[in-house]
This record gives structure tokens, C-alpha cells and sequence, in this order.
């Protein structure tokens, strides 16, 4: 498959296409082979697995994440994880700056962090060794935030950060306003951990305590919390929420780890040192007859790239390099894999499937619940060929996301056991989606029918790059001359509840998370904004975040 505009190929060229000393991929299929013969070489049979691997990156049908395609097969210390949530912080001086060293070196491998600050004393407590007074988390965040600024990540990609605060943590308010000031934490993206027994407390008009290390610092009531954060993202679109106890709830290791943190878009919670390994299904390369009277999703093909893809991500955990030690033995007790799809949008245009109808609910209920158990099923085989992920054990399917899955499914896991812990994520694959010749990002909308795109290269020039979404092309080549049917569906002809619905229609069958945000209108009130983070708790998502525009923030799509 070719490039279909400008902007993907000049994508892979500045990101995707191994540079050492000089550029050695003169196109994208020598980057599909090199990939494929890198993520093989842990198979008896590597040359069989390379070109099954091959076949599956082949004409975008799998999209691993964008620092696999960037590094795989090259000699540099750089990792393969996307992400990774970093160990909690001591609240000392030596343990800050011992967070913000594994944090730098994290990123100088080329991954994004996520931390909780939650165990940093508040402003103004006194510090009893020195006798001073601590300066609170949010001003330590900005030397993380300056830290990041003179890091570069894989492919000259600037790191992203995480960071997030407890519902109950003296200096929530400060956290949530953080970001209020132009400029400030620009590095970040914030989220505030919220309880059930906080919303409880919100719901019944209760007071709610602001606690550290079992002292109480103060107390208010948790409407008026609860209001300053819905506030402020009603205002600045952040902080956004993370259910903390939904997410250690559903957690299928909750026998073993406790979650404090996320990475950097949320689609993966983890426990201390976890990384996040991703890769997504291309969901428009499996439609027969698209746009057609009788169009047709092959499932049977999609299951089957899954199959191989889920073997491909399991073979990543051991080629990759970890910065840190830690991060290795994590990452290989649990094996977590995050096989998630992207192009949604797109495809339900090209299905004649209007996105956030109740046809395209049917269409991601039927999509999903056998993705879920391909993905576990793969897992299956592959650990009776291998070996199950070490902290297995019996408790696993008892509580969390597993004790869901079919009683004949769950029989066979107790039966044979499982290669990885999680399986499935939907990450937000933005630049991975635009070098798959822009197909709609991870189960976003369609953002535009076509659009202008800020980009920054490697020098630090910005470029603006008209381009249409893939499905608007695909229809105009196939039908030239026609109006766009009625199933083509902009993110802003959408209802904050279609939003939220297609999310939770696909966490039924997520066993992690999923990056999406819920976008408004600009004249949407903060009433609806409240209204979007209650319903979102009630239909038992592990998370969200708003956006509404304005001119205030800019944009890279316009």
C-alpha cells in the first residue's frame, strides 16, 4: 500500500524509518520487514514468524505502537514500551530526586511517564528532619516539567507525562488550578484520582477531609470539590478523573498489585514500574465492498491478524530494552499487552453505520465481545507454548475484568493458564493512525472530513498539511463526483451522551482502559460537563475527560 497523502509519508520518513547514521529504510515495506524480523527473533521458527508478522503490518492491517515501528531492529538503547508508570515517590528529598532520575532516564529511552504525587506532604507542612516547610507537590511537578522540556524521546518526540493527585490530598485545589496560568506544566496531562466513597460523599452533601499520613489539614464540602474540578475542566479541559477504585477493582492482578497511576493518555492504569505495550488493529483494511449496497466487515480476517498480533506484542516484552530494571521484572511477571483497534470511525462510514447510533452500539457489542475472546484464547496458546506470565495463580479470574469472561473460557484459563496478564487497551494512536494514510484515530470520531494539521519536525519547523480522513478519500475515488452519504459523521454532529456511550459500549469488553475524550460544543454549560463525569461513573468507566473548544487553547487540527 502506498501513501495516499503528503503528511504520511512524511511521517514515517521523520519518525518511522530507522534512522541510525543515515536512513536505512527506503520505504515502508523494508520498515514492515524490519520490524517483523526484529520482533521474531525470539521464536524457535523465526523466518515462519517473520513473514507472519510481515503479513500483518502489511497495508497497515496492524499498527504497532509508534515506538516499536520507530525502534525495532535498530541498536540503540532506546525501548520498545510506549509508556511506563513510574515507582512511587518518597517523600524525602533523596526520594524526589531519585524519582526524577529514573523519570529522566525513562524518557531519554524514549518513554512516557506517568506518577502519582500523591505521597508528597502538602504546602506548608513542616518538614521534621530540616525543620522548613514542605513546598507541596505541585511545585516539585515543575521540575519534572522542566526536566521534560530538555528530554527528547525516540525519533526526536518530545516525552509525555501523567500526573495525578488524590480526591483527598491537602493540595487538591492546588493541583486542579495548576494549570490554570499560561504556560505552566505544559509537559503534563493531570488527573485527579477520585473515590467511590468521595462521589458517595458528593452525592449525600457530606464534608470531606483533607488528609495526609492519617493527619487532617482541613475539610470542606465534597460538592464544592467536586464543583472546582468540574470547573476547571469545563474550563481548561483538565484535570480529568480517574475512578482509582473502578480501576484496582476490575484490575485481574488486583490479588497481587495495587494501581496508583495511569500512563500519559490513561488507556493503561499500572502498577508501580509498569509499561504499557501496544499495538492496534486497523479495523478499514477488513470491509468488503465498502460504501456499498451490501457492504461486509470480514471478522474472520480481523481475528486472525489479532491472533498474530497478539503473539507479535508478547514477543516485544523480550526484545525490547528497559531503562530501568525494575521496569523489566515488571513488565515480565505480568506480560501486559495492549491490543486495541483504531479506525473506527472511518469504518462505520465505509459500513454505512452512522457512528453513536445504535446500529454502530450493535456493531462494536458484536466487534468486541469475540475480540475479547480471540485475544484470551491467543493468550491460551501461546502460554501453553511458552509458558503462563509468573504471577499467575489461581486466584486470577476470581475478582477483575477475567471473573466476566465466559465460564467456558474462564474453565480453560484455570485449566492451562494464561501468557499475559491484560490483553486489550484503546489507545488514542494519533500519529500511528495519520501514517496508516489517516484513518480515524483509535475509536474517536472522524475530527473533519479534511482538515489543516500543525506539524512540527525534527528541526523545530512547523508545517500545515491539508488532509482528509481516509474514508472521505476512499468514497471520492470510488464514487467521484458524489455527495458524502448521510453515515459520514463529524465529532462535533455529536451529543456529549454518543460520546460517552461509545466508550462504554467498549469497555465491557476492555479489560484495561480506553483513551477517548468526550468532546463538547462551545456552547455547551457547565451543567453539562457535570452531567458527562457523573453518567460516565454510572455506566462504570474508568475514567474520562472533556473538551470543549476554545480560542484560548489553539489546536493542532483546525
Amino acid at each position: 500500500m502506498s501513501f495516499s497523502n503528503p503528511l504520511s509519508k512524511k511521517i514515517w520518513q521523520q519518525k518511522y524509518c530507522c534512522h541510525e547514521e543515515v536512513i536505512c529504510d527506503q520505504n515502508i515495506e523494508e520498515s514492515w520487514h524490519r520490524i517483523a524480523k526484529a520482533i521474531s527473533q525470539p521464536e524457535k521458527d523465526s523466518t515462519f514468524w517473520e513473514k507472519q508478522f510481515y503479513s500483518i503490518l502489511e497495508d497497515f492491517k496492524f499498527l504497532p505502537g509508534g515506538r516499536i515501528q520507530a525502534g525495532a531492529g535498530l541498536k540503540k538503547h532506546i525501548t520498545l514500551m510506549n509508556c511506563f508508570v513510574m515507582n512511587r515517590i518518597e517523600d524525602s528529598i533523596e526520594g524526589i530526586f531519585q524519582g526524577l532520575k529514573e523519570g529522566a532516564h525513562t524518557m531519554q529511552y524514549g518513554g512516557g511517564i506517568g506518577y502519582d504525587f500523591s505521597t508528597l506532604r502538602p504546602q506548608g507542612s513542616v518538614a521534621e528532619m530540616a525543620g522548613t516547610f514542605a513546598s507541596g507537590p505541585v511545585s516539585f511537578m515543575k521540575i519534572w516539567d522542566k526536566m521534560c522540556e530538555v528530554m527528547l524521546s525516540t525519533s526526536y518526540r518530545r516525552g509525555a507525562m501523567m500526573a495525578n493527585l488524590r480526591c483527598d490530598h491537602p493540595d487538591v485545589v492546588k493541583f486542579i488550578e495548576a494549570k490554570h496560568k499560561s504556560g505552566e506544566l505544559t509537559n503534563f496531562n493531570l488527573s485527579v484520582l477520585v473515590t467511590d466513597k468521595f462521589l458517595q460523599a458528593v452525592k449525600n452533601n457530606q464534608t470531606w477531609q483533607l488528609v495526609f499520613d492519617n493527619k487532617v489539614f482541613d475539610e470542606l464540602r465534597a460538592r464544592e470539590l467536586w464543583q472546582k474540578i468540574i470547573t476547571s475542566s469545563y474550563e481548561f479541559s483538565e484535570p480529568g478523573v480517574l475512578f482509582i477504585d473502578k480501576i484496582n477493582d476490575d484490575n485481574n492482578l488486583n490479588y497481587c498489585e495495587k494501581i496508583y497511576a495511569t500512563n500519559p493518555c490513561g488507556e493503561v492504569p499500572l502498577p508501580p514500574f509498569g509499561a504499557c505495550n501496544l499495538g492496534s488493529i486497523n479495523l478499514t483494511q477488513f470491509i468488503e465492498a465498502p460504501f456499498s449496497d451490501q457492504p461486509k466487515f470480514n471478522f474472520e480476517k480481523c481475528f486472525e491478524t489479532l491472533k498474530v498480533a497478539q503473539r507479535f506484542l508478547d514477543n516485544v516484552l523480550d526484545v525490547t530494552d528497559f531503562p530501568l530494571e525494575q521496569q523489566k521484572i515488571s513488565a515480565l511477571n505480568s506480560r501486559r499487552i495492549g491490543l486495541g483497534v483504531t479506525g473506527l470511525a472511518s469504518s462505520f462510514a465505509m459500513l454505512n453505520i452512522k457512528y453513536g447510533t445504535e446500529e454502530s452500539f450493535r456493531f462494536v457489542d458484536q466487534l468486541m465481545s469475540n475480540y475479547c475472546q480471540v485475544a484470551y484464547e491467543a493468550s491460551i496458546e501461546v502460554g501453553r507454548e511458552k509458558g503462563v506470565f509468573p504471577l499467575f495463580s489461581k486466584q486470577y479470574g476470581q475478582k477483575g475484568f477475567a471473573s466476566h469472561l465466559p465460564e467456558a473460557l474462564l474453565d480453560k484459563i484455570k485449566k492451562y493458564g494464561l501468557r499475559n496478564s491484560h490483553l486489550l487497551s484503546i489507545a488514542p494512536t494519533g500519529t500511528i493512525s495519520v501514517l496508516a494514510n489517516n484513518v480515524s484515530s483509535g475509536i474517536e470520531p472522524i475530527f473533519k472530513y479534511e482538515y489543516l494539521r500543525k506539524v512540527i519536525f525534527n528541526d523545530g519547523q512547523k508545517e500545515d498539511y491539508k488532509v482528509k480522513d481516509f474514508a472521505v478519500n476512499k468514497f471520492e475515488m470510488l464514487k467521484p463526483g458524489s455527495v458524502l452519504s448521510e453515515h459520514f459523521v463529524e465529532s462535533s454532529d455529536l451529543t456529549a451522551d454518543q460520546h460517552l456511550q461509545m466508550v462504554a459500549h467498549f469497555q465491557k469488553y476492555v479489560d484495561q482502559s480506553i483513551s477517548k475524550t468526550i468532546n463538547l460544543n462551545e456552547n455547551s454549560q457547565l451543567e453539562d460537563v457535570l452531567q458527562v463525569y457523573e453518567k460516565a461513573y454510572d455506566l462504570g468507566l474508568k475514567g474520562c475527560t472533556t473538551y470543549r473548544p476554545s480560542l484560548a487553547r489553539g489546536a493542532v487540527l483546525s
